[in-house]
């Protein structure tokens, strides 16, 4: 009893050594920040000297006085939902036909999916080149084949600007999704499918009611990461317009990071981002309940 006992104690303490390093660092780079973010919301601080107490002022400046910020979330609202609206219809099409047996799939299984491991800043420089008004290979297609006369300027107005990074967004993230759904669709018994086709079942019939209901709950998951995901996204806005023009295209992520850092000419100015970034923590935690609210009802009303 007592050499059992000294077997699970040891057991326990080499799986508590082998989750440490992961847990040191989550704590490091997720709570710490936190209480980062907490501390100096309620301060006017701009990383040099001494963090002065204000209260809620970042607060009531943000909500009436700083019409850029709100700006800022709405442009990564509409950027969200636009391209949502394109990536996983595009992700669940291309999973459904990657999950064919057919031979040589797995060539674009790989092609399909390198678009995600590639950095946003690469992304970015791509798109500026690809979509660029002098030289770009978007423009010099159009203009061979004899759709336009002179270029086309993709970045001198907003909505053209939020296109392309639209399309970009797209670009790199439907290959992460598309696996995600592959595999939800290989989980699917391959007899629930056999017996659907004794029965007359066709392609469409068995896509609606075989498919989509038995991934539903993985289907779930996948869309509130790609939510959250979209609405955090940052770095591929900087890479690709850094909000032009005008400070058009900036979403929430980079107008926050541009007031911390001082970037583009701002001041630095840590405890006002500070509050932005709890505002914003608030927003995205609002939006996952209600998605989590809504999907809990549509599967009651369902079962």
């Amino acid at each position: 009893m007592k050499h059992k006992r000294s077997l699970i104690k040891s057991d326990n303490f080499q799986a508590i050594m082998m989750i440490l390093p992961f847990l040191i660092g989550f704590i490091l780079f997720s709570y710490v920040p936190i209480i980062y973010i907490l501390r100096y919301a309620f301060t006017d601080y701009s990383g040099f000297g001494k963090a002065n107490y204000t209260g809620l002022a970042n607060f009531v400046r943000v909500f009436q006085r700083d019409p850029d910020f709100w700006q800022s979330l709405a442009n990564t609202v509409i950027l969200a939902v636009g391209k949502l609206a394109v990536e996983i219809p595009l992700a669940l099409l291309l999973a459904v036909l990657l999950n064919k047996k057919v031979k040589g799939l797995g060539f674009f299984r790989v092609t399909l999916f390198m678009p995600t491991i590639i950095s946003a800043a690469i992304i970015g420089l791509i798109f500026s080149l690809l979509f660029s008004p002098f030289n770009g290979m978007i423009n010099g297609i159009l203009q061979t084949v004899g759709l336009i006369t002179k270029p086309i300027n993709f970045f001198d107005t907003k909505w053209k600007a939020m296109l392309i990074l639209g399309i970009a967004s797209v670009w790199q993230n439907y290959g992460i999704n598309m696996i995600f759904f592959l595999m939800a669709l290989q989980s699917i018994p391959q007899e629930i499918y056999d017996c659907a086709s004794i029965d007359g079942a066709t392609g469409l019939k068995r896509f609606f009611k075989i498919t989509l209901p038995m991934i539903a709950p993985i289907f779930q998951s996948i869309l509130l990461m790609a939510i959250v995901g979209s609405l955090k996204v940052c770095d591929l806005v900087i890479s690709l317009t850094n909000g032009q023009p005008g400070g058009s295209t900036e979403v929430v992520m980079t107008y926050i990071y541009k007031s911390f850092f001082g970037k583009s000419g701002r001041n630095i100015e840590i405890g006002y981002a500070s509050s932005m970034a709890l505002i914003t923590a608030i927003f995205l935690a609002l939006v996952t309940f209600v998605y989590l609210k809504i999907t809990k009802k549509l599967k009651e009303y369902e079962a």
